[in-house]
């Protein structure tokens, strides 16, 4: 089971630099309440890749558009209304049905 965000870092996170694409990534999940094991399963990395760019690592360009693509959507669904999942299950099932309409 994934867990939840821990508060040392949401508080790393909020002392870091928002401009860059990791540290964007981690705010819309963090909002979104999406686990990064999910991210990662959406974004086809593993869990530390997420991580790593949440902390400051550069995103390769064959990534950074599909991590773009996936803030856009995430934020979009954000103002609608369908996120923050309430539970684990249901970013599960948010990230399961996400990954369905894209293929």
């Amino acid at each position: 089971m994934p867990r939840t965000y821990s508060e040392a870092f949401l508080i790393e996170l909020h002392k870091a630099k928002p401009t860059r694409s990791g540290t964007a990534l981690a705010l819309v999940c963090v909002e979104a309440n999406l686990p990064a094991k999910y991210v990662a399963e959406a974004l086809d990395v593993t869990r530390m890749t997420v991580f790593s760019w949440f902390r400051g690592k550069s995103i390769r360009h064959k990534n950074l558009l599909k991590v773009e693509e996936f803030m856009d959507t995430v934020a979009t669904d954000t103002a609608a209304g369908l996120l923050p999942a309430r539970s684990t299950a249901a970013a599960k099932k948010y990230i399961q049905e996400m990954m369905s309409k894209e293929i």
